[in-house]
């Protein structure tokens, strides 16, 4: 498949999606980190459960000159929740399997191009989703077991909190959302035998709050906001904050 055959059957996908599950793009500028992260974003439900993806890019990757030229680093997570009883009194209770990679890319004085991995990892188990009747607040809890391909852990586990809340404060348009992340990750081994010596608790969280800015000319698809990254111990790092302004753009 030629490059123009490539580029068109991607677009003819993601249209298809746009049509018929929620998607959205965020652009984010980090004032922590100082450079720009973006973020592709689909959820959408059917009989048989629901599909869940994004894909953060971080665009970083800078020349001799200190410009930020090409992107740094891309991150995917990819979940499908299954649910053959819905309609039932344990309809919010789902099946939940999930698939997380990544990789990274950056120059040193010494080395060009050196890279990272984020491992491959596989995750599954249980997640409970609860909702009001008419959707605007939906909360989600997940306990999964988590297998990080080569890495030790005594706790192969992960707990995770999603939420989103619309028309916050009974502002219409005003949205409050994000994650947490909790899960428990080898920071050290011994020489001989590798054994762990040092698991840690590992938090991460990324609070957003959006506004339909939009709405009031007659394109609600634009929304103005950000978030705030917070995390600790991630990354083998203490506790950071790393505050983040943004647009969003709804399909």
């Amino acid at each position: 498949m030629n490059r123009k055959s490539t580029f068109l059957f991607l677009a003819l996908a993601f249209a298809f999606f746009t049509m018929r599950a929620q998607v959205n793009l965020q652009g984010f500028y980090d004032f922590g980190r100082k450079h720009v992260t973006t973020t592709l974003e689909m959820f959408k439900g059917d009989n048989w459960g629901s599909t869940f993806f994004f894909v953060d890019i971080d665009y970083n990757y800078r020349n001799d000159r200190k410009l930020a030229v090409a992107p740094s680093g891309a991150y995917l997570e990819f979940a499908r929740c299954l649910n053959f009883w819905q309609n039932t009194k344990a309809e919010g209770v789902n099946l939940h399997l999930e698939f997380d990679a990544g990789l990274g890319i950056f120059k040193t004085p010494l080395l060009d191009n050196c890279g990272y991995p984020i491992n491959n990892a596989f995750l599954g188990g249980l997640n409970y989703c609860w909702h009001n009747s008419d959707y605007r607040y939906v909360l989600n809890f997940e306990v999964l077991y988590k297998y990080i391909f080569d890495v030790k852990t005594i706790l192969p586990m992960q707990l995770t909190f999603v939420w989103t809340c619309k028309d916050i404060f009974k502002v219409k348009g005003l949205q409050f959302s994000g994650f947490v992340d909790c899960w428990w990750q080898n920071q050290q081994f011994t020489a001989k035998d590798g054994k762990i010596t040092d698991t840690k608790c590992v938090i991460l969280s990324e609070p957003q709050i959006w506004y339909s800015v939009g709405q009031w000319f007659h394109c609600e698809n634009l929304n103005i906001g950000g978030e705030v990254e917070l995390s600790y111990n991630f990354a083998n790092a203490g506790f950071r904050c790393n505050p983040c302004v943004g647009l969003k753009w709804v399909f």
